[in-house]
């Protein structure tokens, strides 16, 4: 025995040692798993070097519709569910299973006050793409042999869109409405685009892109008249306009965490009860979540959304009316000092803090890579692999070089005057910098009319 085991050790040391020797191991610490991915982040004190880009020192933040900082008093409501309250809600016999089952049943509470809910409608999930996936699948699945018809919008997010090209592929229809200039759409045609046969209707409270707010009460109106149930993306909306599934008259409602400054991988589903309306589960399993969403309910996280929600229904008053002032702040610095910048979407209609901008005669790529300094995103597809101008503003007409240098600023609770004047300045300075350079700009002031000239090929 004590010899098979000394022939053990050896043999193990033995391949250990080959194997060290033709690998690079790294020890078993999260430091050194930190380390492994930053591989290509260097910072010293002439700044920050990483993807071979370098930068004075970390960004000013002003992506706030890709994903919001945790607010420190959502962190603080969840570490306890990670630290010492880590039981699974799902246990019954135990008191770590009932404290953390309390704790989901509190934060469920929280979410439905929010949207003028009852708790038992909320369904919880990991995200707004799980909960549109449920949504737009999973009622058309359920209701397939009677109802074989969508609607949506042109300027949907992607996992609407896509979920609606799935179902097409099953033989389901979809029809894609446009949107007007301005990014609303038209009432009338929704009305006209209704079918014996539409089991859906999706439309998005606020736009990702261009932060317009869609005539939701009217378009619940639509739904409740031809007897349709309305589905909505609101994860943009949730927290920042006020929200009321009774006036809007949905029937399910997508909703997400990390978009009101709680964590990533929450987000919640809002089904109604009465009228009640069916889904087909798109996931199998132990029956969690009334059946509709098996798998085991992640309480840090989930009370880390409830507090959100409810920090949220605290200071949205608050939170708006500066986040308004400050998109003042933002815009009229960069009118004041530009021409030929133009807001895309509804500035009527819109989100303050959702700010979609593009600059006239300016390379889209060329003005994104020259404000590293400033954590913005594209409204175009410029900084992909594909040159294609986002489909949210064709949809909008936009034109093909205005599209191409939109960018999008988002503007959020943390965001302070400071970082709203320091990207004045720097959109400024690169806007300028760019057009110095742009031979069409020096035509424009000249007063040549480029949409005039016809190009020829040499």
């Amino acid at each position: 025995m004590a010899s098979s085991k000394l022939l053990a050790s050896t043999l193990r040391q033995t391949l250990l040692s080959k194997f060290t020797a033709t690998h690079h191991v790294r020890p078993l610490s999260t430091t050194a798993a930190a380390a492994a991915v930053a591989a290509d982040y260097h910072e010293d004190t002439d700044g920050i070097t990483m993807k071979g880009v370098k930068i004075s020192g970390r960004p000013l933040y002003l992506d706030v519709q890709a994903t919001s900082p945790v607010d420190p008093r959502v962190l603080d409501a969840m570490l306890p569910f990670y630290l010492s309250r880590y039981g699974n809600p799902h246990s019954r016999t135990h008191l770590f299973g009932w404290e953390s089952e309390n704790a989901v049943e509190a934060a469920r509470s929280q979410v439905a006050s929010l949207i003028g809910a009852s708790p038992k409608e909320i369904i919880f999930t990991s995200g707004a793409t799980e909960s549109n996936n449920i949504s737009v699948k999973g009622v058309l699945h359920f209701y397939k042999d009677k109802k074989r018809h969508v609607i949506t919008t042109q300027t949907e997010h992607k996992c609407v869109l896509d979920s609606c090209r799935h179902l097409q592929q099953e033989g389901f229809e979809v029809t894609y409405l446009p949107v007007k200039s301005d990014g609303i759409i038209d009432l009338d045609q929704l009305r006209s685009a209704i079918r014996p046969d539409t089991g859906l209707v999706s439309v998005m409270a606020v736009n990702n892109e261009i932060g317009v707010i869609q005539p939701m009460e009217e378009i619940g109106q639509i739904c409740k008249e031809f007897n349709v149930p309305f589905h909505t993306d609101a994860a943009q909306a949730l927290g920042k306009i006020p929200v009321d599934v009774e006036k809007w008259n949905v029937s399910l409602m997508s909703l997400s965490g990390h978009k009101i400054y709680g964590p990533k991988g929450v987000g919640a589903l809002y089904l109604r009860r009465r009228p009640r309306i069916r889904v087909e589960p798109q996931m199998n399993g132990g029956g969690q979540e009334r059946g509709l969403r098996s798998g085991t309910v992640p309480t840090p996280l989930v009370v880390g959304m409830g507090a959100a929600c409810e920090l949220a229904q605290m200071e949205m008053q608050y939170d708006e009316k500066r986040i308004k002032s400050l998109q003042e702040r933002l815009l009229n610095g960069v009118r004041e000092k530009l021409d030929g910048v133009v807001v895309n979407g509804s500035e009527e209609r819109r989100y303050a803090g959702n700010l979609n901008l593009s600059f006239a005669y300016v390379e889209g790529e060329s003005l994104l890579m020259g404000l590293k300094e400033v954590a913005v995103s594209s409204g175009s597809a410029c900084t992909s692999a594909s040159l294609e101008p986002s489909y949210v503003l064709r949809a909008l007409g936009v034109d093909e070089d205005m599209a191409h240098t939109s960018i999008r600023f988002g503007i959020g609770r943390f965001t302070t005057e400071a970082e709203i004047d320091r990207a004045v300045e720097l959109t400024v300075h690169q806007v300028e910098k760019l057009r110095e350079m742009s031979p069409l700009y020096e035509m424009v002031k000249e007063g040549i009319n480029i949409k005039d000239i016809q190009w020829s090929q040499h």
